[in-house]
């Protein structure tokens, strides 16, 4: 991981610790409150200069203090303001307390707030902490504000957002701009928090480097570079084809060859030295026929499959795409337990009515990557991907443990997640690129890496990066012939 304090993501809890940690090395805690809410004062002057009024709302902990500071700033400065808090005020404690004393407008109830155009709310109500549904009083508020269509500018994550899992609450605000400190949360990344956020600043309010870097579990991280870079094989000059490793990819029938064609050539556009599709007899002249650099070999059922495996240069394949689902594709998987695998598609379907068949064959050290969206998830994990108290991380790290592979838990917020407990959240895949077969490109692209030799979670997650890089080159309106031809090496 980069030791850049933006690249980090501290769940609540660890932010929480943060605080306490910082409290205790003597930091005047009330000190970072006021700088959290003066940058929220002159981020609302900055970004609404045209605002009939600022509402405050400030709720029961210390985003509502950091909202009364942000509040005493603006009216100082002179901004029309209205001030409503959610509970009794004079039950605040602490910094918060302070803040509140400090602060000289009266403020009101907040089921008293009645939106008017030309507002802009400044949502201090609950911030990264909330765990639990949002009562009915800021339930009403949050809804009133979105019917009215006001701009919300949100103190640290918009209220009604779980700071872990990005999930709403009951009900949240969608704020056009959020400013949070230090570091991003889970929720800031993943969806639907990501787009409830709005624009996202982090505001550095002065905690040191080394209290942030002592608290955080690195465990959950963003998908970038830096988080698996260090893995990549140096460029050798006097590199060899089989260096780079062979990649084997296996088609459908004659009528279902397109999508190991796209895995194929993804994965020998992300640096794999050979690639090679194994086709039935019957589909060998399709593919043949759309084929130049990849190639060809033929293989009907598991008793071929075993023949050529005894080429011991053959260790990395993908399965899955345009298979077809059923005993065939078990048979082959069970051929493979022994080298490195990307299932995907058909390949986990495959396996729907007895996951832990395709668990047993991979123990050890992980050699597995499985690409499920999340209906195939929830084929292969019906309880974990049922179960509503966990978010996308928490699902994904444990189908990681599990099944012992490197789980990509597909969708617009991607997570990638390893056995021994990392996780990242892909964060650089544009809107266009849900089209279909765009997940062939990712298998094959993930293949060619592991080809390579890099573990299966950086291979994993590399891959993800790669293809949403891919997708910015091609531009919008591609279809997965156009990404696959915008795949580059790392």
């Amino acid at each position: 991981m980069s030791h850049q304090l933006s690249d980090l993501l501290l769940t609540p809890a660890e932010m929480a610790a943060v605080d306490t940690a910082a409290a205790a090395s003597g930091i005047d805690s009330f000190g970072l409150m006021e700088r959290a809410g003066a940058a929220v004062a002159a981020a609302a002057l900055r970004l609404h200069p045209g605002a009939l009024r600022f509402v405050v709302l400030c709720g029961p902990g210390n985003n509502g203090g950091d909202a009364y500071v942000a509040a005493r700033h603006l009216q100082e400065g002179g901004a029309p303001m209205a001030l409503f808090h959610l509970g009794d005020p004079s039950r605040l404690k602490g910094d918060a307390a302070r803040a509140k004393a400090g602060c000289a407008l009266r403020g009101e109830p907040l089921h008293l707030y009645s939106p008017k155009s030309g507002d802009v709310v400044i949502d201090g109500l609950f911030g990264a902490g909330l765990s639990r549904e949002v009562p009915a009083d800021a339930r009403t508020v949050i809804e009133r504000i979105a019917e009215a269509g006001l701009p919300v500018l949100a103190i640290d994550l918009p209220s009604g957002l779980d700071g872990r899992t990005g999930r709403v609450l009951g009900a949240a605000f969608r704020a056009s701009n959020t400013i949070t400190f230090m570091t991003r949360k889970p929720g800031h990344l993943l969806m639907p928090g990501r787009e409830l956020c709005g624009e996202l600043e982090v505001f550095d309010i002065g905690i040191p480097a080394r209290i942030i870097r002592a608290e955080a579990s690195g465990v959950i991280a963003e998908n970038r570079p830096d988080a698996w870079k260090g893995v990549l094989p140096t460029e050798q000059l006097e590199t060899h084809k089989y260096k780079r490793g062979h990649l084997v990819v296996f088609s459908g029938e004659a009528d279902k060859t397109g999508a190991a064609r796209m895995s194929a050539i993804s994965g020998l556009k992300a640096g794999a030295g050979l690639v090679t599709i194994a086709a039935p007899h019957a589909a060998i002249a399709a593919n043949a026929a759309h084929l130049t650099a990849v190639m060809l070999h033929a293989i009907d059922d598991a008793a071929d499959l075993e023949d050529w495996l005894t080429d011991k240069r053959l260790q990395t394949f993908v399965l899955g795409p345009g298979f077809g689902i059923g005993a065939r594709a078990r048979a082959f998987v069970s051929a493979l337990a022994e080298r490195r695998l990307v299932l995907d598609a058909d390949g986990i379907s495959s396996f729907k009515d007895d996951p832990q068949q395709l668990f047993e064959l991979f123990g050890g050290e992980p050699r597995l990557v499985l690409t499920p969206h999340e209906g195939e998830f929830s084929r292969l994990f019906p309880d974990i991907g049922g179960d509503d108290a966990l978010g996308k991380v928490d699902k994904a790290l444990a189908a990681a443990r599990r099944a012992n592979a490197a789980i990509v838990y597909k969708g617009a917020d991607t997570v990638i997640a390893a056995p021994d407990g990392r996780a990242l959240i892909n964060t650089n895949a544009p809107a266009w690129l849900a089209t279909a077969g765009s997940g062939d490109v990712l298998a094959g692209i993930i293949g060619g890496l592991l080809a390579q030799g890099l573990p299966v979670f950086e291979a994993a997650a590399a891959g993800v990066w790669l293809h949403g890089e891919a997708a910015h080159r091609a531009g919008k309106g591609l279809t997965a012939e156009d990404l696959a031809a915008h795949v580059l090496p790392l």
